[in-house]
């Protein structure tokens, strides 16, 4: 039996059918494009927001420098050398900030001692710290010990560059202060009694370092006993 012919509206009824369909399959791919698009930018988004949180919770708001100076800058003038009058500036020109208070994640001692043509030289009370204006540094001192405070509110690493800078006193491998080397004198910087080549500057401060800076003629500096170590006392 010969196939029957649908005739005009059966073509028409066919060829509607099949452009429904093509539209429906239009609009979910568009759909599916739409809902792709969405999910992309949502973890773009995401991510942006998680970064910038980590960031911000990582970030030291004390300002204190992941990596620290290790020169010098300072007075170029013979000993003694007293606190510097302004303080905020001589803190920031070591690169560190001045706080509100006293860190705590990181709280250790080092002694310096400081020796010139045979005698002592004091280290003065309050390098670092601004009474007036209630503000202080990470890395100061309290009183004429040598004892120097580092208490941070973030773990870093702090030089000895660092602390003379605060103090306004110059130093190198070949001066410190107006004390130069030459022929006859020396600048030898000792670490727990054990001489160190190189910038003191960059002696990096850990807890309960001895550290001796010594200049002078041979003879003055074998009159000098230089100290190995330091007698802390009870909570330093």
């Amino acid at each position: 039996m010969a196939a029957q012919n649908p005739g005009p509206s059966g073509r028409r009824a066919r060829v509607a059918a099949l452009r429904a369909a093509e539209v429906r399959r239009e609009r979910r791919r568009r759909w599916l494009v739409a809902g792709m698009i969405v999910l992309v930018l949502a973890v773009v988004v995401g991510g942006i927001a998680v970064v910038i949180a980590t960031n911000q919770g990582s970030s030291p708001p004390s300002g204190v420098p992941a990596h620290p100076r290790t020169t010098a800058e300072g007075r170029t003038t013979p000993p003694p050398w007293d606190a510097p009058a302004d303080v905020a500036a001589a803190v920031k020109a070591a690169g560190l900030p001045m706080l509100g208070a006293e860190g705590t994640a990181l709280h250790i001692h080092a002694h310096l001692d400081v020796y010139a043509d045979g005698q002592p030289v004091t280290v003065p009370a309050l390098v670092g710290i601004d009474e007036s204006a209630q503000r202080i540094s990470p890395l100061h001192t309290h009183d004429t010990t040598g004892v120097i405070h580092v208490e941070s509110p973030v773990n870093a690493d702090f030089t000895l560059g660092q602390f003379l800078t605060e103090w306004q006193v110059s130093a190198s491998a070949d001066h410190l202060g107006g004390l130069r080397t030459d022929a006859t004198h020396t600048l030898t910087a000792y670490v727990d009694g054990k001489a160190v080549s190189g910038d003191p500057a960059a002696i990096q401060l850990h807890a309960h370092d001895e550290i001796a800076l010594v200049y002078g003629t041979a003879a003055e500096n074998a009159s000098v006993t230089v100290p190995g170590s330091y007698n802390w006392p009870a909570g330093l």
